[in-house]
């Protein structure tokens, strides 16, 4: 199942700065939070995607000292958060000796192994694919592909993604297809032995 992207309720307090001041106060607030939130990463909520609903703005408070005012605000906010075991839709970005890199929903990339790739022995060319040996598919830059997430590393600011597409349903969308064609013919070939 393809989830990735989720709306998530947040209630924070937003440090509106000086230089917003002549803003209307919602607009500043709104305008502020796209700032602070957009790139953040958290484990808990995700990746930020956007703002995109700010439904409450409290009165302000100046702090002594700081010059910014601060709003306790309430918004939505459209996030990408990894789960294990998820499939995501990705397009491979790059590809390497040890395997390959996908863009999964343009916010995140994720890695697959070599061994990954597909169920084959597969090897690395120097036109820049990864080649089946009994299968002869190839992966390449571009391809669009079917994966599973098996591994989330949060030892950095953005997570590190394991992707593996070495299971029925997974892999290039072209392969998909023909795995699906091969299933349907062999079905339709047993039913009429079986008659």
């Amino acid at each position: 199942m393809i989830r990735m992207f989720y709306i998530t309720e947040i209630e924070d307090h937003v440090r509106v700065a000086p230089k917003l001041f002549g803003m209307a106060t919602d607009e500043a607030v709104e305008k502020q939070l796209r700032e602070t939130y957009s790139g953040y990463f958290s484990r808990e909520i995700g990746k930020a995607v956007a703002v995109i609903d700010v439904s409450e703005v409290n009165e302000g408070v100046i702090i002594p000292g700081d010059g910014a005012a601060y709003y306790k605000s309430r918004f939505k906010l459209l996030v990408w958060k990894p789960d294990m075991q998820e499939v995501v839709f990705g397009i491979v970005k790059e590809i390497t000796d040890f395997g390959s890199f996908m863009s999964l929903g343009g916010i995140m990339q994720g890695m697959i192994h070599i061994s990954q790739t597909m169920e084959d022995y597969v090897s690395f060319s120097k036109s820049n694919t990864l080649t089946g040996k009994k299968s002869k598919r190839t992966l390449k830059k571009g391809d669009e592909c079917l994966a599973r997430i098996i591994a989330i590393s949060y030892k950095e600011q953005d997570p590190k993604i394991g992707l593996t597409m070495r299971q029925p349903g997974l892999g290039k969308l072209k392969w998909v297809e023909q795995d699906k064609r091969k299933k349907k013919e062999k079905n339709k070939k047993e039913s009429e032995e079986s008659k």
